[in-house]
């Protein structure tokens, strides 16, 4: 609950000392005491309750952000910089490694059969190296057969090769559905696997990090590494996407 309540102030602290409900409602955060403003309209906190709910989002997420709003204050931190660098480890550098490990694979049937064997050596050959790439298993799609990767515990990803991972894949929905019914949670990503293709579900630990090397796309045979590379999704990584189109890179 103090989560709960810190982010209740960081949230009337964002709406601005000028707008009148942070008059009505307004919170003093002191170690593991929250204080009231003495004055009180029903009708007004009424109105302002479900305002609160519809905003605050999951405790984690309230404690990085009251944490963030601290550090901004005393000016150790700027938000624009944290933005920045989010957005360039969740949509550049984790996919596109990934990405370049699946075309080089495409391209290479030597590479792709040492990827198969020994994950964390071959991409090594790459010049990929970091914690997450040595504890790494490459399983590939075929047409008999789609992986599809979870974390049923917590959120365990090969981040050195994905970037951040998604916010759905740490949701509990998928990490217990993902194994019950995979299909099922395959057919909300818009996938459809035929009853002929078999569905194999991997889950990640702390201790060895899965990685789906998907089907290379018909029609691709005449493409360059690098342009096969902009074709790969961080989705068709994890399982959770199937068929890559040729007119559109993945994200």
């Amino acid at each position: 609950m103090t989560s709960w309540f810190r982010g209740c102030a960081v949230l009337l602290w964002e709406v601005g000392s000028d707008d009148p409900r942070q008059e009505v409602f307004c919170t003093k955060i002191r170690k593991n005491q929250v204080v009231y403003m003495t004055e009180y309209n029903a009708k007004d906190a009424e109105h302002l309750h479900p305002l609160i709910h519809s905003h605050v989002p999951s405790e984690p997420a309230l404690r990085v952000k009251a944490l963030e709003t601290l550090l901004v204050e005393k000016g150790l931190l700027d938000s624009a910089a944290v933005d920045a660098w989010v957005e360039v480890y969740s949509d550049e550098i984790g996919p596109k490694v990934g990405a370049a490990v699946v075309a080089r694979a495409w391209c290479d049937d030597g590479f792709r059969e040492r990827l198969l064997a020994d994950g964390a050596t071959a991409i090594g050959e790459l010049g990929i190296q970091g914690w997450a790439p040595n504890h790494l298993k490459v399983v590939e799609n075929t047409e008999s057969v789609h992986n599809l990767v979870v974390c049923t515990l917590c959120s365990c990803y090969p981040h050195r090769l994905l970037g951040i991972q998604p916010a759905w894949y740490k949701l509990e929905a998928y990490r217990s559905r993902a194994v019950r019914d995979p299909r099922g949670v395959l057919a909300e990503f818009e996938v459809s696997i035929p009853e002929t293709v078999r569905v194999d579900v991997w889950d990640s630990t702390a201790e060895l990090r899965y990685f789906v090397l998907p089907q290379r796309p018909e029609g691709s045979e005449d493409m360059d590494e690098q342009a096969l590379a902009a074709l790969v999704s961080r989705n068709s990584m994890i399982g959770t996407q199937r068929d890559l189109p040729i007119e559109t890179g993945g994200a």
